[in-house]
C-alpha cells in the first residue's frame, strides 16, 4: 500500500464563525476519497456536511464491496442511495465535490466531480484532473445569487456535483495511468487548490515537495497566511475568509498512512 498522508483543518461559515469542517476524508485499502459539502441556500435543508458524510459511506461501502467497479458507476450508485434514503430533490439539497483515486494492479484511476481537484505525478509529468466548470461560471459571473447557483446545478450549460440527481456521475472528468509510470498523487478540496489557482502560493510540483518535506499541514498554513493578510477579501475575492481545507498525499514510494485519528 502507498503511504497517505492527510491533513484536514475547518475554515468559517458564510457568518465568519467557527463550524465543524465540511469535508470528508475517506481512506480504503486501495481508495482515497476527499469530499467538500456545499449547503444547500435552503435553510431547511440539512448542511452540505450531512450530506457528504452520508456520500462518503456509500461510496466506501460500494467500494469495498467491489473493489475494481468503475468509480462512475460507484458514484452513481452512491448518488442515488442517499437520494433515495433521504427523499432528497433535484436543486433543493445539500451538495457536495468529489475527488476519488483508486488503485489496482495494472493502473490508478482519478474522477473528479465539481472543484476538488486531483493532480497526478509521475512519468507522464504533472496531470491536473480538474473540473472548471464552477470556476468558469464565476469568472462569468453567472452565479451571483442562489436562483442561479440552483439552475446552473447538474445542468448542461452550468456545472455538475453530487446532489440528488445519480446522472451527475457521468458528467465527472476522469483519468486513469498506467500503476508502473505513478509516483504520486495529490487530492485537495478548493480550501487548499485556491493556494495554487487563485493566489498563486505556489504550483501543484511545489505542493507535492513542501507536503513531502514538511508534511501537508505546511500548505494548508501557507493558504490561511495569505488569507489572514487578506482578511475583507480585497485582493482575493471569496465567500469566505476561510474555507475547509482538505489535502492528501498519496506516495507509491513509500508505504502508511498517516493524519488519520
Amino acid at each position: 500500500m502507498p503511504e497517505i498522508v492527510i491533513a484536514e483543518r475547518a475554515g468559517v461559515g458564510a457568518d465568519g464563525h467557527p463550524r465543524p469542517t465540511e469535508d470528508h476524508v475517506v481512506v480504503l485499502d486501495n481508495a482515497v476519497f476527499v469530499l467538500d459539502g456545499a449547503t444547500s441556500s435552503d435553510p431547511s435543508q440539512p448542511p452540505g456536511g450531512w450530506y457528504a458524510e452520508r456520500l462518503a459511506r456509500h461510496l466506501a461501502d460500494d467500494l469495498r464491496a467491489a473493489p475494481a467497479a468503475a468509480l462512475t458507476d460507484v458514484l452513481t450508485g452512491a448518488i442515488a442511495a442517499v437520494t433515495t434514503e433521504n427523499e432528497l430533490r433535484p436543486q433543493q439539497s445539500p451538495s457536495s465535490t468529489v475527488a476519488a483515486v483508486r488503485w489496482l494492479e495494472d493502473r490508478v484511476d482519478a474522477l473528479v466531480l465539481a472543484d476538488s481537484p486531483v493532480v497526478g505525478f509521475g512519468g507522464f509529468g504533472v496531470d491536473v484532473v480538474s473540473d472548471d466548470r464552477l470556476a468558469r461560471l464565476r469568472r462569468r459571473g453567472m452565479l451571483q445569487t442562489g436562483a442561479d447557483v440552483r439552475r446552473r446545478r447538474n445542468a448542461h450549460d452550468g456545472f455538475w456535483v453530487a446532489e440528488a440527481d445519480p446522472g451527475a456521475a457521468a458528467h465527472a472528468v476522469r483519468r486513469s495511468w498506467p500503476r508502473a509510470d505513478v509516483d504520486a498523487v495529490l487530492l485537495a478540496s478548493d480550501g487548499v487548490s485556491i493556494g495554487v489557482d487563485q493566489y498563486e502560493l505556489f504550483d501543484w510540483l511545489e505542493v507535492l515537495a513542501i507536503t513531502r518535506t514538511d508534511g501537508p499541514d505546511a500548505v494548508l498554513d501557507a493558504v490561511r497566511t495569505a488569507e489572514k493578510q487578506d482578511p475583507d477579501g480585497e485582493r482575493w475575492p471569496r465567500p469566505k475568509r476561510h474555507d475547509d481545507q482538505a489535502l492528501v498525499l498519496i506516495d507509491f514510494a513509500s508505504g502508511g498512512i498517516q493524519g488519520l485519528p
